[in-house]
């Protein structure tokens, strides 16, 4: 597999999706070749080379280990928070087949989702959800009652629901997310197949449109091991003034 320099696609994604594509079909089982190895098989530059790893490594897909190379993540599921995007998408970009199984869904009249919505009554969706056919989440999402039909008129097994949220008029502005470390009931632990002594991430998102208005209430509980939340921070420069 070669890269191609007359095609307008820059050379360090070209790379990207060529390493990614390695992985998918086991080439590279553990880590990838290092920098010098790629530079020379596919006749790129250092910086090309860092480029494409570090634009993986954002993703999740590989995971750098100071003094002994670039490894493979295979086992976890890395999130970048900062965007409004499905695991779905998260998934997809992991390199990993996503997959759902629908639990339940119907009307709900719970005060407490219901005042968070606005509405009396809302509609609710609970989905297990896989990534490469391992359980890592359990979902579920509120909204009101008349989107929620909107959506059960899917085959809820299948669909990512921001795309068809999207069609129906749903647009994320913006949200709030808190996540914290909790001990899962009973049942979420057999579905997520763990044990109940182990602590799971829960994650509660209230998502809104550009008016403000409440458009999704998210409640996702998802298995500490297979699955992380990450962000990038940056440090500011300092200014410094010089005193008289």
């Amino acid at each position: 597999m070669t890269l191609d320099p007359h095609n307008p696609i820059p050379l360090h994604v070209q790379l990207k999706e060529v390493i990614r594509t390695q992985i998918d079909k086991g080439i590279y089982i553990e880590k990838i070749p290092s920098e010098r190895e790629l530079m020379e098989r596919f006749l790129v530059s250092r910086s090309t080379v860092r480029e494409a790893v570090s634009a993986l490594v954002r993703e999740g897909v590989l995971e750098k280990i100071h003094g002994k190379g670039t490894f493979i993540n295979s086992h976890t599921v890395n999130e970048w928070l900062g965007n409004i995007s499905g695991l779905t998408e998260t998934i997809d970009k992991m390199g990993m087949k996503p997959g759902s199984k629908l639990l339940s869904h119907g009307r709900g009249n719970d005060k407490s989702i219901a005042r968070t919505l606005g509405v009396k009554q809302y509609y609710a969706i609970e989905r297990l959800r896989f990534a490469n056919d391992d359980a890592i989440a359990i979902e579920r999402t509120y909204y009101r009652e008349k989107v929620g039909l909107e959506l059960a008129k899917q085959n809820l097994n299948e669909v990512s629901l921001y795309p068809i949220l999207e069609s129906i008029g749903v647009i994320f502005a913006e949200a709030e997310q808190k996540i914290v470390a909790d001990m899962p009931s009973r049942n979420d632990a057999k579905l997520l197949e763990i044990l109940p002594t182990q602590a799971v991430l829960v994650a509660k998102r209230v998502s809104h449109d550009a008016r403000g208005k409440v458009v999704e209430f998210y409640n996702g509980i998802f298995r500490s091991d297979k699955y992380a939340f990450c962000i990038k921070l940056s440090k500011k420069p300092t200014m410094l003034y010089a005193g008289k």
